[in-house]
């Protein structure tokens, strides 16, 4: 093996492991995975046998049935939010309904565990927001520079000192917004 075979794993591993960042950040991932995670308890220990020496104790009840459909349902609202990100609200709300239900038909929420896992799921589902494109640095650069010491001397500017700046989030008149009143909130007195 060469240095530049290495060079290229490398590079095609780096390119994949990218492309998976870029997936994940477009994507509520997190909530589908415990989304997905708390499907998979929930539906299967109903069906399994706990064995204690010779000792056998079945954990399946009636509602059998109800924890198959509630598990996999789960697992396809989990795989709905990585696949359909534009339903994840409704997948959210559906998954916490889902894990409420569970806590009564599938043995205390398959013992909190799918319980608790759909829960924060279904709620880092519904509170996932798409990320905003990032703005043009090279535009807000040339605009600094077109400012120089002339204009802040003009008799156009303000004063620095005649009013207090009471802007919240530091907006600044350049951006629309007038500085001095405090973006809304105003000062009594």
């Amino acid at each position: 093996m060469s240095a530049d075979t290495r060079q290229s794993l490398t590079i095609g591993f780096g390119q994949k492991r990218q492309s998976f960042r870029h997936w994940r950040g477009q994507r509520p991932f997190w909530g589908g995975m415990l989304t997905l995670l708390a499907g998979i308890p929930i539906m299967y220990v109903p069906y399994q046998n706990l064995t204690l020496g010779s000792l056998t104790i079945r954990m399946s009840t009636t509602a059998g049935a109800g924890s198959l459909i509630i598990g996999v349902l789960l697992v396809v609202l989990g795989l709905t939010m990585w696949f359909q990100p534009q339903s994840r609200v409704f997948a959210g709300v559906a998954a916490i309904l889902l894990a409420l239900v569970s806590l009564v038909v599938s043995n205390i929420g398959a013992f909190l565990i799918g319980f608790l896992l759909g829960l924060i799921g279904g709620a880092l589902g519904v509170s996932w927001a798409p990320g905003k494109p990032g703005k043009a640095e090279p535009a807000e650069s040339a605009a600094q520079a077109e400012f120089t010491e002339e204009d802040a001397t003009s008799p156009a500017a303000p004063e620095e000192g005649s009013r207090d700046n009471t802007a919240v989030s530091g907006a600044s008149p350049a951006d629309g917004v007038d500085a001095y009143d405090g973006n809304g909130r105003h000062r009594a007195g």
